[in-house]
């Protein structure tokens, strides 16, 4: 695929301004979370309804919906955005509030709505870092920040994601990632290894932070139950940590 120059989306979407939530709505938040996903040249058109569907999906998974509505009164706020190379981010939902499932409802129906992206090339993830960290510095408030980036290839644009994650405007948010194997069983035959070194590199190379971890999908079928175990864990990771601290210590 070919590279169109000059392409970036900050705030706005092709069909319109994007899903977010209104002005007014001023409220605590627990945790701001962002979810990137992956739309370079190795991503075709299959494949990125079957990324938008399975995300679509796992948002309105049961057990994630309780995970994210579990402290109503400070709820999750979430945006969701595509990257591809450095000059290229398209924003999909801008942050909202969680609030309800009625809203998760819609951010699942905008994400599957939303039209294909020009053609692209490289993958930038060290670029993607740097509009999450813009995103985080224009957002709300929030007791933890999570970075979600869903990829099928190593970082091949500048800048390196190795130097991205050190951003001053990403100090203190954990990033974790999600790593989505071959697609077609002959790749697999050609490269057995392919899963294996792809995760390494976004464990060495891409996720930050104590709790940080790396979820794998076996292809992009299987992205959205891997996006559903991957949200149930963080989004449960900062609830259990909440709890942990407030809880009395027991004398013995």
């Amino acid at each position: 695929m070919g590279w169109r120059a000059g392409v970036v989306a900050v705030g706005l979407a092709a069909a319109g301004a994007p899903l977010a939530a209104p002005a007014s709505a001023q409220v605590p938040c627990r945790q701001g979370l962002v979810l990137a996903l992956d739309v370079s040249a190795s991503v075709d058109v299959s494949e990125y309804r079957l990324q938008s569907g399975g995300l679509a999906w796992a948002l309105r998974d049961a057990e994630v919906r309780q995970a994210f509505l579990a402290r109503p009164e400070a709820p999750v706020h979430l945006a969701v955005f595509e990257w591809s190379g450095a000059r290229y981010q398209r924003l999909l939902v801008d942050w909202v509030a969680v609030t309800g499932g009625e809203v998760l409802d819609r951010v699942a129906a905008s994400i599957e709505d939303n039209p294909l992206p020009p053609e692209q090339s490289t993958t930038g993830i060290g670029g993607a870092m740097l509009f999450a960290a813009a995103l985080f510095a224009s957002g709300p408030a929030c007791d933890e920040q999570t970075l979600d980036i869903s990829g099928d290839g190593q970082n091949n644009d500048w800048p390196r994601p190795e130097e991205a994650r050190n951003d001053t405007r990403l100090a203190g948010v954990t990033i974790n990632g999600l790593v989505i194997g071959a697609d077609f069983p002959l790749e697999h035959a050609l490269n057995p290894n392919r899963m294996g070194a792809l995760t390494a590199y976004y464990r060495n190379r891409v996720i930050k932070g104590p709790s940080a971890f790396v979820e794998t999908a076996d292809n992009f079928r299987d992205f959205g139950s891997a996006m559903q175990r991957k949200l149930v864990r963080e989004l449960s990771t900062v609830i259990v940590g909440e709890a942990d601290l407030a809880a009395p210590v027991p004398l013995r």
